[in-house]
């Protein structure tokens, strides 16, 4: 075990990263205004219709952005379907820019309302307080657009949930409390590259290539300050993949669960998708050929790739009579 291991030296760590995100994140937004005012952004095809509005939850306000489809209104005969996103990060970075270009992409193609949502993290967070906060802004989101879909923009009894890597844990950990707890209805789950065995040691995990992106030192810190009691670490919200889970999954939410080929996190993504199979819940299961962990951040071929597959699986599952 690394010094990393330590719960203080774990979380000093995680306090650190997060620094260096807000750094990042401010770094960006004065080179976006020494600009034109608008914000250059990868995929710049992709346009985009924002607001920003806070969603309360017993474990405090959330932050999220909405994307709304860019057809004109005459073109919609109803409020859009709605997906609501959760970023990467480890369960500890709030990297909610990282996914813009997704939910730009998905609004427009999929022409879904996206909300980009900015949960709670660990340290200041830790387990079980994200995937609940997860779970009810979702629920707000099911129960709000229902109410009043034409102001809110969006329709929320056609809903998807997705999120890459921690985000497709939480996503994973929403769709089981909306099966424990009779609803709301999700029309789909998007699991991308998610971790969803942190019972089980990096060290003991193994990739096809030398080197993986993930490494056994970032387990160390994430793993230590999201969870940082082992105990813990078994339960159905945090390791769905783990052996000792063993509930019944049948009335889950249809799953769309995306590996890459050189993920350190393959193998548990599989075997989730084995068990989703089994429950009669797997929509599909695609695995990335020659890529790592987060590569749609870098590799925009093969995320215009994958995320066209998103939009496929959403609008039918949207709209399943088209």
């Amino acid at each position: 075990m690394s010094v990393l291991a330590r719960p203080a030296v774990a979380d000093f760590a995680a306090k650190a990263l997060q620094r260096a995100v807000l750094l990042g994140d401010r770094t960006v937004s004065r080179r976006r205004r020494r600009a034109d005012g608008s914000a250059p952004r990868r995929f710049p095809q992709f346009a985009w219709n924002m607001r920003e509005l806070t969603i309360p939850t017993s474990i405090a306000p959330a932050r999220a952005v909405l994307y709304l489809p860019t057809a004109p209104e005459s073109a919609q005969q109803r409020p859009p379907a709605v997906y609501v996103n959760f970023h990467g990060g480890g369960f500890v970075m709030a990297a909610t820019e990282v996914d813009d270009p997704l939910c730009r992409y998905l609004a427009a193609e999929a022409g879904v309302a996206v909300l980009n949502v900015d949960y709670v993290v660990a340290p200041q967070h830790r387990f079980p307080e994200p995937p609940r906060q997860a779970f009810e802004v979702v629920r707000w989101v099911a129960e709000h657009g229902a109410e009043n879909g034409a102001e809110r923009g969006w329709d929320g009894s056609r809903l998807c949930v997705g999120g890459q890597s921690a985000g497709g844990a939480l996503t994973a950990a929403v769709a089981r409390q909306a099966l424990e707890e009779g609803g709301p209805a999700i029309a789909l789950q998007v699991l991308h590259y998610p971790p969803l065995d942190l019972a089980t040691s990096a060290e003991d995990k193994r990739s096809v290539i030398a080197k993986p992106m993930l490494r056994p030192w970032m387990a160390d810190v994430f793993d230590n300050v999201y969870v940082p009691d082992p105990s813990q670490r078994t339960d159905r919200l945090v390791s769905p993949a783990h052996p000792s889970d063993t509930a019944d999954l049948k009335g889950i939410a249809p799953a769309l669960l995306i590996t890459a080929e050189f993920d350190l996190l393959r193998a548990e993504g599989t075997r989730y998708a084995e068990r989703l199979r089994e429950a009669g819940a797997l929509v599909e299961h695609y695995d990335v050929p020659g890529v790592d962990h987060g590569y749609d951040v870098k590799n925009d071929e093969k995320a215009l790739e994958v995320y066209g597959m998103i939009a496929r699986h959403v609008r039918q599952a949207v709209n399943p009579s088209q």
